[in-house]
């Protein structure tokens, strides 16, 4: 797999109510991927960008809203966020990280 590829598969971290309390329970983190994006790219690129462990990763896929813009109707783009769970002992640091 490409290196180049790896380091745009994730968008970004998913900071919700919920993704908060799945790090604080399950040792979960959320992160917005590529639509094209599989679990093992998604596994690839998070070992690689915070050299972490990989247990499991589950994907879910949404559909964007159809959204009403005054008179015409728009739709927001769909996207894909993917639940990593880290192996025992791992952590991700979003805040301290450079």
């Amino acid at each position: 797999m490409i290196s180049e590829r790896l380091v745009t598969v994730l968008v970004g971290p998913h900071i919700s109510e919920k993704s908060t309390n799945a790090g604080e329970y399950n040792n979960q983190y959320v992160f917005k991927v590529r639509k094209d994006a599989n679990k093992n790219e998604i596994r690839r690129a998070v070992e690689q960008m915070f050299d972490v462990s990989v247990e499991s990763v589950q994907v879910l896929n949404y559909r964007g809203k159809v959204k009403r813009f005054k008179t015409t109707m728009g739709r927001r783009a769909d996207w894909k966020k993917a639940y990593v769970r880290l192996a025992e002992g791992n952590t991700i640091d979003f805040i301290g990280a450079e």
